[in-house]
Order: C-alpha cells, then structure tokens, then sequence
C-alpha cells in the first residue's frame, strides 16, 4: 500500500470531444490488454501507480501532456473500456470525478461479491488513501477525483486528483499495494511537484510524536481538553490563533473521539467529521500542549504520437490514431490466438527506439518538426477541440 508519487499540473477546463473519447477508450483497452498479456495484471497496477508512466499514457492517447485533464479523462476512458473487459483481464476500476468518487465504496463491495475478495478491508483502503492525502497532508489541494483499480487478486493502486484553492493547479497522487505497512508513516516512495513551503504531513514519520500527541488528546475528557484550548487560544498568542480554531466543531471532534475510542491514528482519520481543517486544530493544538513539531518541507516526448486535443504540440491526427488502434489491435487480439509474430513487431519497435535514444545527440529541430506536423495535419484527418484542421494557401494550418 504505497503511495508512489504525486504530480502537479495545470487546470485545463472543459470536455474531452466524443470523437477522441471514444478512440481512447479503445486504445487504452489495448495497451492495457497488451500489458496484461507480456506482464500479467499486477504489472498494469504498478504503471498505472508511476505518475511518469500514467503521464506518458495519457499523452500517447491524445491528451496535452501537461494537462490535468489527462487524469480524469485516462481514467475515465478506461474505466468505460476496462470494465467491460473484467471478467477476462481480472481488473476492476471504481469510483472517479466528483459523484462518481463516492460511488467508490458500493462498486467495491460489488467486485468483492463477483470476486471473493475482502470487501471491508478494499473499502478501508481506498478510504484511507483519501483521507491522507485530503486530510493528514496539508499540501493545499482539495481532492475531487478518486479512482480505485483493483485486480482479482486482491491487489490495487489509487489514482486521485485534487485542486488547490487560489490557483491554476491540480495535484495528482498515486497509492500501490505493495510493501507498505502503514497508512501514516511515509507511505511514499516519491514525493515530487512544485514546492508550496511549509505544510503540516502527519504522514511523515517524523510527526509520530504529533500523532501521538492528538490520539492522547482524544482519549482526555473533552471538557477537560476544551478548557486548556480555551486557555491558549487567545489573540496575542504566537502559536495558535483564535482564526485558527474552530473550539466548538473542535469539542464535538474531540467527544466524538472520546466515544468511540480510536484505536489508532488511522481510526482517528476515519472517523465522521473528521476533516483537513479539524485535523490541522488538532495538530496545532497538540503542538502547542505537547511541544511536538507537526510543520515539514513539503513526459511530454509521449505527445509526439497523437498531438493533443487542443492543438499542443500538433493537432490530433485521427486517422494515425485510428492506424494505431487497428495495428495493436489485430496484435493483441492475434496473441491471444497464439499468433504472437504481430505481438513481437511491436515490442521490436519498442527495443529499437530505446536503442535509437542511447545514441542520439538531440538538435534544434523540434521546432521544424513540429511545424511540419501542423502543416501536414489536414492529410491525416488532424483534428482539435476547436475544429477539424484545413488547408489554406502556403499549406498553412487552418481550423475549421
């Protein structure tokens, strides 16, 4: 149960156009069905929990590399796509973006019912995951996209997405269940993204003394902890400011606690009503009681392929995205038949560019490049969310 990284990106808005969504969804059921054939399921949940990886598939289906548009919509397409396919590949995708994110718990009690898996212990899961990157890290973002992909196996990888408030970004973040043994404790193998200062990570191992702290707290009767937070909240304190509490949502929290009895910080995360801002009162409150310190530092080559649905680097061409489609999909469908000559063709290509890449001393003609990839994008069906792209005079591109 790693979280294997984060990503931050910038908000791209509106929807991603019926005719690409479709051509996603059927090229991403092939390299996930192609992935699954080479490597097995487990493989296709450890690339799907690498941001890089997850970053370089979405920009091979059409989406601007740097967009944050690539989660929703890759995970949307799949989940269209790969569910439909269940049964044969043994992955299951559940909840999603806004409402569909709740529908997370109910659709794994589902596959736990078809599967025989542990339905209690996935639900916890995938709460947790949530929990600690919305609640136990302070890092400023808002999630509002929780995806969930578990294999008949039992294991699984989180892909969720949240906003920050004042900004034009989103922050993506990845859970693998693999080799973790706590959800609080640095559950990360890499954290990367543009810096925000100083932020509250009771996920860091070095705020166990922090989460001891407010686990003590809510085993203290609350009216007791209330008077003492009374004491210290005053405006001239350097501390803890009276903006920064809420004393009687912070009351409720802690009698809510005191009741049920929290056996751990865990517990304690997914308790009703236990949020960002309630956790931070805690935090701050127990570093002020206590002394203990809670506040911690905080692949767009892919792109070439099929352009971007907004015209970046080149419109999208629709019928070399179709020819990739038809090309990986008489592959695939070939393997599964025994044919595996076609299988082979495509994993050669995938040797000789890596081969290729070792060697090469990279110029400035990207640019040039890229020009004649907008010049010539009428001749393969180029297409954008803004239009088909034409012909003019000079061969110019035009969009239409």
């Amino acid at each position: 149960m790693k979280r294997s990284g984060t990503a931050d990106l910038p908000l791209h808005y509106g929807k991603v156009p019926i005719w690409l969504a479709e051509r996603m969804s059927t090229l991403g059921l092939a390299i996930i069905e192609a992935i699954v054939l080479d490597y097995g399921k487990a493989e296709v949940l450890r690339r799907l929990s690498d941001p890089f990886w997850f970053q370089s598939m979405g920009a091979v289906m059409g989406m601007d590399w740097h967009s944050s548009g690539i989660t929703t919509s890759v995970m949307g397409a799949l989940k269209r796509s790969v569910n439909s396919r269940s049964r044969d590949l043994g992955l299951y995708i559940c909840g999603g973006k806004g409402k569909a994110s709740l529908m997370a718990p109910s659709e794994l009690l589902g596959v736990a019912e078809r599967t025989g898996l542990n339905g209690d212990q996935l639900v916890r899961s995938s709460k947790l995951s949530a929990k600690v990157d919305n609640t136990a890290v302070h890092d400023g973002f808002q999630l509002y996209m929780h995806s969930f992909i578990v294999s008949s196996d039992g294991d699984w990888t989180v892909v969720q997405q949240g906003m920050r408030q004042g900004s034009s970004t989103a922050r993506r973040y990845h859970w693998h269940s693999s080799g973790l043994q706590s959800f609080v404790e640095d559950p990360h193998t890499s954290v990367y993204g543009e810096a925000v200062g100083s932020i509250i990570n009771l996920a860091d191992k070095r705020a166990s003394g922090a989460r001891s702290s407010i686990m003590d707290m809510s085993t203290e009767p609350p009216e007791r902890m209330i008077r003492e937070i009374k004491k210290l909240v005053m405006p001239s304190h350097h501390d803890v400011r009276s903006k920064d509490i809420d004393i009687k949502r912070l009351g409720a929290m802690l009698w809510v606690a005191h009741q049920q009895g929290p056996k751990d910080f865990e517990d304690l995360l997914l308790l009703t009503g236990m949020g960002p801002r309630t956790l931070q009162s805690l935090a701050l409150v127990s570093e002020v009681i206590y002394g203990t310190p809670t506040r911690f530092s905080d692949p767009a080559r892919f792109s070439m392929a099929h352009g971007g649905k907004d015209g970046h680097p080149f419109p999208v061409p629709v019928k070399v995205y179709d020819d990739t489609i038809q090309v990986l999909r008489k592959a695939v469908d070939g393997a599964k038949l025994g044919q595996s000559e076609k299988m082979d063709a495509v994993r050669r290509l995938s040797r000789m560019s890596e081969a290729a890449e070792k060697g090469f001393t990279p110029r400035s003609n990207l640019e040039a490049l890229l020009e004649k990839e907008r010049k010539d994008s009428w001749k393969y069906g180029g297409r954008t969310v803004f239009g088909k792209a034409g012909r003019s005079a000079g061969d110019q591109l035009k969009l239409f």
